[in-house]
This record gives C-alpha cells, structure tokens and sequence, in this order.
C-alpha cells in the first residue's frame, strides 16, 4: 500500500473513531494538529510520512478515556498499521511517539527522541493553547465533571504522572499546572514564534478571568 493511501485510509479510520467526541479531543482537534505538524515537519525537515502517521493516531486511544493506560494509544495505533501493511520501522517510530508525546506533570521531563517526536509534540501542544486551547480545556473540564474555578483550591505541580493522572482539580488550575507552562517547553523554533502569541492570549484570558471572578470590570 502507497503512503498516499495509508495516509487516507487512516484518516478516515481516525475520523470514524472520534466522532462525536465532546471532550476536546475530537477528530477536529486531530486534523488542526496533523496540519501544524506539516507545517512544522516541512520547516524543520522531518519525515512527513511519520510526522501525518503520528499525528493521526496521536489521541486514538488516549489514557485518560482508557484508566490511565499509557500504552492503550500505541497498542491501537500498532494494530491498525499493521492491518495497511506499513512496515515495522515505521510502526514502532509512530507509536513510541503516541506513546511517549502526553505530558505528564509540570516537573515531568518529556523528551521526544526524534524531530518527529519533537514535530507532532509540539504541534499538539500548540492546539492546547490560545483561544482554542481555552474552549478545549473548559470542554474537557465539563465532561469530567470539575468545577469552573474554586478560590479554595490552589493549583498544584506535580512531580509524578501518577500524580498528574489522579488530579481533579478545577479547570482554572489546569491553566497554571499545564497550559500556561507549555510555551517554554517547545521543541523547535518554529513552534516557539507560534506559541508566543496564543500563551499571551491566554494569560490574558486568565487574568480577565480572575477581575470578572473578583467583581471588578
């Protein structure tokens, strides 16, 4: 099977298994980050083959809808490639970076071992952040049931996964504990100078928030 046709044949894999998803994750939210990836793969001369591969399948199987298991997205990820026949080098660079591309807790390191990696991690960071990563986390924060904000609960900063994973705190903390951190743990420069201007947007947000939380104007 030619690259074009697995590309195809995954998205729409991809597209059928995600639809209808409210929780931010939806197949949109993997077509936004497969095109940013293309865009920073292609700048930075990475295999776009594996950066799309990657991107795809990125959220098929996320842990945080499988019980917290990390290895649900590449073992989905692994069984469908193999079905197109892509070959096994192929299949395990794909799937150590759906494996390896979540963050995990803000005093987590989370390399990536490849520019691929480093391509899809920063291109589904960026879809975290801005006006759009502002409804994403409001939509996921409802979907688990957590409260908008509450003045009594202070965000925290992990230092472990299992500690990251069992959070339920209020959406607004998840601002201060992941999204807010996220511009400076970028891979490339060219997802640096897009990061710029979506965190400033969104540290605004936070700040307007908190005025309008406070009664002022």
């Amino acid at each position: 099977m030619d690259q074009a046709t697995v590309i195809e044949r995954t998205e729409n894999f991809v597209r059928d298994r995600l639809a209808g998803d409210a929780t931010g994750h939806d197949w949109w939210h993997v077509d936004r980050v497969r095109a940013l990836a293309r865009r920073l793969g292609r700048e930075e001369g990475a295999d776009l083959f594996v950066v799309e591969l990657a991107a795809l399948l990125h959220d098929i199987a996320d842990w945080k809808f499988h019980d917290g298991d990390s290895q649900a997205g590449p073992r989905a990820a692994a069984v469908w490639l193999a079905e197109c026949n892509v070959e096994e080098a192929v299949i395990g660079h794909v799937c150590d970076i759906v494996g390896t591309l979540s963050f995990k807790g803000s005093e987590v390191p989370t390399p990536m071992a490849t520019l691929e990696g480093q391509v899809v991690q920063d291109a589904d960071r960026l879809d975290a952040l801005g006006a759009i990563g502002i409804a994403r986390a409001f939509a996921y924060g409802g979907h688990q049931g957590r409260e908008i904000h509450n003045p009594e609960i202070a965000p925290e900063q992990h230092d472990d996964s299992e500690a990251y994973r069992r959070s339920d705190g209020p959406t607004l903390n998840h601002f201060h504990e992941k999204l807010l951190l996220l511009k400076d743990r970028m891979n490339t420069e060219a997802a640096r100078q897009l990061a710029t201007g979506r965190h400033s947007y969104m540290k605004s947000f936070v700040e307007r928030f908190r005025k309008e939380w406070g009664g002022e104007s």
